[in-house]
Formats: C-alpha cells, structure tokens, sequence
C-alpha cells in the first residue's frame, strides 16, 4: 500500500521540513506532494534535496482549499497511490497517528476519516480562546445545516480513498477557495452515500509562524456555508 499525502502551504518554511521527516520517519512507501502558494522561494529552492516529493509552487495565494483540490487532481494521476492524506503544514498534527487509524480506514472500508477535535478523549493545545469560540460555533452552524453526524467540519487532517479523493477533484472547489472547501468536501461525499467517519486527535496550536485565518476567511465560510447548504439541498430536493 502507498500513502499519498496532500500538503497546501503558504508560509510555513519554518515548520513544513520537520513535517517532511515526521513523514518519512513513519512511512516508507509514500509519496508527498506540496502545493505551495508562499510570497518567497524559500522552500523550493531546499526541497529538490528529498526523495518522493511533487512539489508545485504557485504564484498567489489563492486559498487553502484551492491548494488541496489542486494537490488532489494531480494526485488521482498517480496510479499506485490508494490511500491520500490530507494534513496542514503548521505542525498542528503529528503523523504519529497515522498508522493505527489508516488501519482502522481500511478495516472500516472508509471513504473518509477525519480526525476530529470535538470527540471525547481529543485534545486540543495552545489554542488561543478567538479560534476555539470561531471554531465551535462555525462546526455547529455546519451541522444544523449539513447534519452530515460527524463532530469536526473544519478540521484539515483528513484520510481519503482514492474513489473519494476523484469525487472530490472532479466536483468541489466550487464555493470558495479557503477553509470553506473542507465542509464542502464533506457534503459532496456525505449526500453521494461515501462512507464516512471520525476519530480522535491531538491538535497543537502552532508555535511558528502566522495563522492565516482572517475576517476574509470568516466571511467567506459563513457565507460558503450557506452556499452549500442551497447546493446540496436541492440535490435532494
């Protein structure tokens, strides 16, 4: 089996190297691939010193959930690749907790399993009191609308079958380029009857680094929400 893993990066030259080696530490058959939309050349001029890594540098900023659709479509490309892992390059997660529950994925026949921050026995670090308030009330407003009975919308350390991930490449995208595609995401697989689960994490504030969650990004997710609401309401419909 060989992992594949989806990493959008903006910024993160400080912590995306440790994450790399994090990685290969745990896995040996896998290949990463980076989408990077940072304002300097930093990484790419190191990264050639890897092994199995697609790296893409893009010339804007053009959202989270854009660099991990764009990291997607070049991804289903890749024909041995049968499992894909989404994670942040922040260092918020650590790959540690791949192998038990990429066990569970396949055991479970599991088109997605997102490791969530809201289940019991999850914790969650350093994370400044605005995020966490942001956070809660943006997963509770998703599932009175989305009611998709998963307990983290908006968490970005996700595992994908390759069928999901080609759901995914082929239909999302659609009503934002954020964190908003993360929820989007779940809806098209949630209402196309994928299978879908959560388990927990551990999720670490980042110690390097800016975040990039801004009143734009918040915009955009309440009314991305709503957005996908109206969409995937009248699929029903």
């Amino acid at each position: 089996m060989k992992i594949g893993f989806v990493l959008p990066c903006y910024n993160e030259y400080d912590n995306i190297f440790v994450l790399i080696k994090q990685i290969k530490k745990i896995f040996k058959n896998h290949l990463i691939l980076i989408v990077d939309d940072s304002t300097n050349n930093k990484i790419k001029k190191k990264i050639s010193k890897y092994r199995n890594i697609k790296y893409f540098k893009r010339n804007n900023k053009s959202g989270r959930g854009s660099a991990v659709i764009f990291g997607m479509k070049h991804m289903i490309k890749e024909k041995k690749i049968d499992v894909i892992v989404e994670m942040d390059t922040d260092l918020s997660s650590h790959p540690r907790e791949l192998p038990k529950n990429i066990k569970f994925f396949k055991k479970e026949k599991l088109d997605l399993l997102i490791m969530s921050r809201y289940l019991p026995g999850s914790k969650i670090i350093n994370w400044p009191l605005r995020r966490r308030i942001f956070s809660f009330f943006s997963n509770k407003l998703a599932n009175f609308l989305l009611k998709a009975n998963v307990s983290d919308y908006t968490m970005g350390y996700r595992i994908y079958s390759k069928k999901a991930v080609i759901q995914i490449a082929n239909n999302c995208g659609k009503v934002g380029s954020g964190f908003i595609v993360l929820s989007e995401i779940l809806a098209e697989l949630c209402y196309n009857n994928y299978k879908i689960k959560d388990t927990k994490t551990t999720f670490i504030n980042r110690e390097k680094g800016d975040s990039t969650v801004g009143f734009k990004l918040i915009y955009e997710s309440l009314i991305g929400i709503f957005k996908i609401y109206f969409k995937y309401r009248r699929i029903k419909i």
